[in-house]
């Protein structure tokens, strides 16, 4: 598949590639996207041309990771965000802000961009989002996204080899008021 370019009222959200590499590795040096992601630590400038000229485009060309660079309108990086699918028709979202473009709901607005293209372009019917248990500004920007949380999974992420507990959340195509691919009946609310 060839990278998909999307836009909204302040953001374009485009794959990075090699002229993005020193962007990338300069904003991953943030000691908070190094603690709450699973990126390397540190991240050396190996790491970031590895994910720009090999990661990106892999995971564009096997369908595997949809992996955007969230750029403000004069260009300027103010995030990372990547859908990856888990089963055919369910992805999980990941995503990090730099340290200057927090909490102006820049991530928010690229979660929602990118799953209502992967509802609708690719025909998902489930984007489940997981962070540490604490990530409190992943969790905000999920929850004002509209992903509905689900609980806490113990041991379920194994970030730079300790294991830890993670929250889940999803979302799914008819929070956002679209269709899905497949007839879904909830359970019995409790």
């Amino acid at each position: 598949m060839e990278p998909v370019t999307l836009t909204t009222g302040r953001l374009r959200l485009r794959a990075v590639g090699p002229a993005d590499t020193e962007a990338v590795h300069e904003a991953a040096q943030d000691p908070d996207i190094q603690r709450w992601t699973t990126i390397p630590s540190p991240y050396l400038p190996e790491h970031a041309r590895g994910f720009t000229h090999e990661t990106v485009p892999g995971g564009w060309v096997h369908g595997a990771m949809f992996t955007w660079g969230i750029f403000l309108t004069g260009g300027e990086l103010a995030g990372m965000l990547s859908l990856t699918m888990r089963a055919p028709a369910a992805a999980e979202v990941g995503f990090w802000a730099t340290k200057e473009h927090r909490g102006l709901g820049y991530v928010t607005e690229a979660v929602l961009a990118a799953c209502r293209w992967i509802f609708t372009d690719l025909g998902v019917d489930r984007v489940e989002w997981r962070a540490e248990v604490g990530n409190h500004g992943s969790r905000g920007v999920a929850e004002r996204a509209g992903f509905t949380l689900e609980g806490t999974l113990r041991s379920a992420i194994d970030n730079k080899g300790v294991r830890r507990d993670c929250w889940i959340a999803s979302l799914l195509p008819s929070d956002l008021g679209l269709p899905s691919t497949a007839p879904y009946l909830p359970g019995p609310v409790r």
